[in-house]
């Protein structure tokens, strides 16, 4: 395994949050706007894990919402680097839904962000 791979292993990110009904709307579900607060949280955290630099948010592309995410459930992100470029990455999210009480597991949303790695004046640099 060379470095880059070694480096996308290791900041993988994974996030467990609980749903409750404040993060709601009026279906009882998960606000998309919160999972996509979310998402792009995770996302900034694994590019930072895996760069080690300041970066920033430039673009999020498609994001299927294919499940609701019902209130009293247990949800985890998943971030991992999917593509390296010269200053910028692509990390993909997955968010899964848990039963609280139970062993089913469903995959509810993907979406893909990307990130560009910056300096203290804010231009691109190198992300490696």
């Amino acid at each position: 395994m060379n470095n880059t791979e070694q480096r996308i292993v290791e900041s993988e990110t994974r996030i467990f949050k609980a749903v409750f009904p404040n993060t709601t709307n009026h279906y009882d579900t998960l606000f998309g706007g919160t999972a996509m607060h979310l998402m792009d949280e995770v996302a900034f955290i694994a590019a930072t894990r895996f760069s080690r630099k300041r970066v920033v948010t430039v673009s999020s592309d498609k994001i299927d919402f294919k499940k609701s995410i019902p209130a009293g459930t247990i949800i985890e992100l998943i971030g991992k680097v999917v593509h390296v470029g010269n200053t910028s990455l692509k990390v993909l999210v997955e968010i899964f839904i848990e039963e609280m009480y139970s062993n089913v597991r469903e995959k509810a949303i993907t979406g893909t962000f990307t990130f560009v790695a910056i300096d203290m004046h804010r231009n691109p640099i190198n992300v490696l």
